[in-house]
């Protein structure tokens, strides 16, 4: 394996930086599409459940289903990306996502739903990589990388918050099933501007494919989100829960050993050994487990407590979005190239803490503008200098071979992340719910009270998530800005220039 490319390929990469902004606008509408399918989906589940007739226990498993396979494909399907093209690969993925939303959306009962949401996962498993490499292969240049990564970072963290409002408005003013058919607008647009703008499509990676590992780490990713996904719908105790935690977290132990062997490893050590890629994954898969808390239970309180519609919640959600993407223009732009990652990712936990923390003192009768909306802009902050510049650092100083996988790695810990905070978050919120209720007679009041003293139990949690990412963060990342970090130019995963 080299790292130096073929002149006629060197052409190819000519012609995407000419087309650069375009291609990232191709990337943006394509990483969306991904970003709003995890919230989009849950708006539209209680009508889609009225409508095909399954219960609340099958329920569960629409978002299940979409889980599993894309975050137990997501590494291969960063390897297939390396070695198909990733032009190739994001084309094959919009195509399968698309077609798997539109058998979703023309759904006649819970099996073909269920069958649908399982292939958008395991299609989603290859383009979210592909996106993340074609930016990070695309943006050479440090200033327009960190330009291109403030959008990306922008995009991906308020996609849920605009998956909210779209999904309302779907919902409540055409069908639920139009939350999946909308995937096909998206998916044409990015699938057109690939084919217009795209040229570079040479494998990035001619190794032979890591079978062993494959069959090691899909197994495993796939063992410890079902066992979090059980747990949410069981208890933590039961025996099939564990079962499948410890089994997932053995054989994931057993790939790593394997990894560390191989010499053609589905996920190389460099890739993750490097301390500003390994804060990155670490950061963000705290930040996830921490989100959940933001959009699910906030939902809650906004609809359940203080009575909002669903499309009104999703206009609640904007000052954040608002707030986010300015702050990641700052943070990416601005900050990182100056301080690096060290300093402002942990600042950015640590505000996305105390917001979480306020909002865990809401009431029954709370004002949206007074105890919740302060709250969300410092949220925004707070994700704006964590989320947006870990996208950035997750995949610094890659080798274009390691690009797909890179991103995968980045991926699969925000997926499994979310898994996490799905499956803790609500078995908190319900046992908290229980215990409130304890000695009281279940009046509506002492009900209403009762969801909401979940719903804060769910915030002070996530709080707690946030203030472990920051110190984690801290402790990882080397000191440096982000030239240093990176290392001497044309040498990939160098060891940076300042140390912890």
């Amino acid at each position: 394996m080299t790292d130096t490319l073929p002149q006629d390929e060197l052409s190819d990469q000519e012609k995407n930086h000419a087309r650069r902004w375009w291609i990232l606008a191709v990337l943006g509408i394509a990483q969306l599409m991904v970003i709003l399918d995890n919230t989009i989906v849950n708006i539209a589940l209680p009508t889609a459940q009225r409508s095909l007739h399954f219960s609340n226990a099958d329920r569960q498993w629409v978002v299940t289903a979409y889980s599993l396979a894309f975050g137990s494909l997501l590494l291969l399907g960063g390897r297939i990306g390396d070695i198909l093209g990733r032009k190739r690969a994001l084309l094959i993925a919009l195509v399968g996502f698309a077609f798997a939303s539109a058998l979703g959306g023309a759904s006649t009962g819970f099996p073909m739903l269920v069958v649908a949401r399982s292939v958008q996962g395991a299609f989603g498993a290859l383009l979210a990589p592909s996106v993340l490499a074609l930016l990070a292969t695309t943006f050479a240049d440090p200033s327009e990388r960190n330009k291109a990564f403030a959008i990306y970072g922008a995009i991906a963290g308020a996609g849920g918050a605009l998956g909210l409002l779209l999904g309302g408005i779907l919902t409540s003013y055409a069908s639920w099933r139009w939350t999946l058919f909308v995937n096909l607008v998206f998916a044409a647009i990015a699938a057109t501007g690939a084919l217009m703008w795209l040229k570079n499509d040479r494998a990035a990676d001619t190794d032979p494919l890591d079978i062993p590992g494959v069959l090691l780490v899909t197994s495993g990713l796939f063992s410890i989100v079902f066992g979090l996904s059980h747990a949410e719908t069981t208890s933590w105790s039961d025996p099939y829960t564990i079962a499948f935690l410890v089994v997932g977290v053995a054989i994931l132990c057993a790939f790593a050993v394997l990894e560390s062997r191989v010499r053609h490893p589905l996920l190389p050590p460099r890739v993750v050994r490097n301390r500003t890629r390994g804060g990155s994954v670490l950061a963000m898969l705290f930040a996830s487990i921490g989100i959940f808390g933001v959009f699910l239970f906030l939902t809650y309180y906004l609809q359940g407590t203080l009575g909002f519609s669903p499309v009104k919640t999703g206009f609640a959600f904007l000052p954040m979005v608002v707030a986010l993407a300015a702050t990641a223009q700052v943070s990416n732009r601005v900050l990182l190239p100056k301080v690096g990652p060290k300093i402002i990712v942990p600042i950015g936990l640590g505000l996305d803490a105390v917001a979480m923390f306020s909002l865990h003192r809401v009431s029954l009768h709370s004002s949206y503008v007074s105890h919740v909306l302060p709250y969300l802009i410092l949220l925004g902050l707070g994700f704006g200098l964590s989320l947006a510049p870990s996208f950035s650092t997750g995949t610094l100083g890659l080798r274009p071979s390691d690009a797909g996988v890179g991103s995968a790695t980045l991926n699969t810990s925000q997926q499994v992340g979310g898994s996490i905070g799905t499956a803790l978050l609500n078995t908190l919120a319900a046992g908290a719910a229980t215990a409130y209720l304890v000695g009281r007679m279940p009046t509506p009041l002492n009900l209403r009270a009762a969801a909401l003293h979940s719903y804060t139990t769910a915030f002070l949690w996530s709080s707690g998530f946030f203030v472990v990412g920051a110190i984690l963060a801290g402790l990882v990342f080397a000191k440096g800005n982000l030239r240093q970090l990176a290392g001497p130019a044309g040498a990939p995963d160098a060891p940076a220039a300042a140390h912890a």
